[in-house]
């Protein structure tokens, strides 16, 4: 069974929306060495539209520039992509796919389907809240900014299901900002799965 893991930029607030306007004054080569050890590492990357969007838009140029982060840029490149989405897409960037069928569905085969490769997410929190619903996710790696936001959406909303986690390793950056890395305690099943779903908003579709 593969393993999929999500990572995810997130104030000390709980925001994961819109990184950009935050993150960057905290970036360092801790994080860079973390993001790389997770993402980079994936033979298979999963994605909400909006995340990979983002992406698309910046990661072949940096490729193609050849600066220092190339190679983090030819590890996204070279990855199995697969962009989940309710739209119909089409595709520039290399290796990129659309998910079809149901999300669970689609995943759970995905999980099982051969080679110990790992399974990679960064962002698309809607798809992240319903993998952790389905006790899908495996690891859930956050890097938690010291800074209150203010606003903006949170990874997790008021009134869905608990769902307890076990605190697997911890890091302090120099900037302050925290890597923790969770598993999931126990799994949340496909009951809490169809549950929450009914909840969720799905902007990153």
């Amino acid at each position: 069974m593969r393993k999929i893991t999500a990572g995810l930029f997130i104030s000390l607030d709980g925001v994961v929306e819109a990184p950009d306007q935050w993150h960057f004054p905290y970036f360092n080569h801790e994080m860079g060495a973390a993001v790389d050890a997770t993402l980079g590492a994936a033979d298979t990357i999963l994605f909400g539209r909006t995340t990979y969007d983002s992406f698309a838009g910046a990661w072949p140029e940096r490729e193609a520039a050849g600066g220092e982060d190339a190679p983090f840029a030819k590890a996204l490149g070279d990855a199995r992509k697969i962009v989940v989405s309710k739209q119909s897409l089409e595709f520039t960037w290399r290796n990129s796919e659309q998910l079809r069928g149901d999300l669970i569905d689609a995943v759970t085969a995905l999980r099982n389907s051969p080679g110990d490769g790992t399974i990679g997410m960064s962002g698309s929190v809607s798809v992240v809240r319903q993998l952790l619903a389905a006790g899908l996710l495996d690891e859930l790696h956050l890097l938690v900014h010291p800074i209150a936001v203010g606003k903006g959406m949170r990874l997790f909303d008021e009134g869905e299901p608990a769902i307890p986690f076990t605190l697997i390793s911890s890091q302090t950056f120099e900037t302050g900002v925290l890597n923790l890395v969770y598993a999931p305690a126990e799994s949340a099943g496909i009951a809490g799965y169809e549950d929450a779903k009914v909840h969720l908003a799905q902007p990153d579709q």
